[in-house]
């Protein structure tokens, strides 16, 4: 099921299946979410729990027991409840079944909640830790947008500028897209920019941390933009389909990172995932706003 959510200057739906965006418009019709092309990548806008990206062979150990799951979890996946509804706003649930509990062996209450704020969208990711134990996971988003956002520019008259001017640093990847351990500086134009170009992503993803907490797309040939904001995440990552002339780039925040090539992880162990303690509560807000 489709649900829907505006004020004056926004139109955004979203999918019960994985809370996943499916639309963002002006009141003008303009599409800013890409719209999910199986020529390109079918998908529009994942959630991201409770693993960001790939695990060595599909899987982790856990308590001396091992679990196999799927890239970037279970969530986008599963059919989420709409639990309370305005016509600004709108929160979904899900609660562990038998399936998540065959990947991911802990009670939890997971909610994403989309809050229209004149011309942002918040996104608050907040999950409740049910059990008598420790949990640990990680937590993201990947929305894609079109680029270019309106007729008569290219893919390369655009931008990705950040908010201010320091010296990110990126992840390196493997291959197969596991972590190797060598990361890089990574140069931005001016200080602050990543102009855009298809090849950029023939290595895959571009992942960055101690980076600027808010990037904007853009172009000097057009007011159109999408600006993502996201203070409680430690990487964001820049991707479309390797290899391709995608008309789109996903603006991935992320709070942790895949495994390390060639280690099957111990969750309680691997770096960087969060932590919740019995009966806690972590929230986690970022934006998108559009211009």
């Amino acid at each position: 099921m489709i649900y829907t959510i505006e004020n004056e200057k926004l139109r955004v739906q979203i999918s019960d299946r994985g809370a996943q965006l499916w639309s963002i418009q002006t009141k003008d019709g303009t599409e800013y979410l890409w719209q999910g092309d199986k020529a390109y990548w079918v998908d529009k806008a994942p959630n991201l729990f409770p693993y960001i990206a790939r695990l060595t062979e599909g899987k982790y150990t856990l308590e001396g027991k091992s679990y196999e799951m799927t890239i970037h979890g279970f969530v986008n996946y599963s059919m989420l409840t709409a639990e309370e509804q305005k016509p600004d706003s709108i929160v979904f649930l899900l609660t562990q079944n038998e399936e998540t509990r065959k990947m991911y062996p802990f009670d939890f209450a997971y909610r994403v909640a989309y809050t229209l704020e004149n011309d942002r969208l918040a996104v608050r990711f907040s999950v409740e830790n049910k059990n008598d134990r420790t949990m640990y996971f990680g937590i993201g988003g990947h929305p894609g947008f079109n680029v270019p956002l309106e007729k008569g520019l290219d893919f390369t008259d655009y931008y990705l500028e950040f908010d201010e001017a320091k010296n990110p640093v990126r992840i390196d990847f493997s291959p197969t897209c596991f972590l190797t351990g060598e990361d890089k500086p990574y140069a931005l134009a001016c200080g602050n920019r990543i102009l855009l170009s298809h090849d950029m992503f023939d290595q895959d993803a571009i992942v960055l941390k101690d980076m600027a907490k808010a990037v904007t797309l853009k172009s000097d040939k057009s007011s159109r933009a999408v600006r993502v904001e996201y203070p409680q995440m430690d990487y964001i990552g820049f991707w479309h389909m390797p290899h391709t002339d995608a008309p789109y780039i996903c603006i991935e925040p992320w709070s942790s990172l895949p495994s390390r090539q060639d280690v099957v992880e111990d969750l309680t162990a691997q770096p960087g995932l969060v932590s919740l303690e019995a009966g806690k509560t972590y929230e986690n807000v970022w934006t998108i706003q559009i211009f």
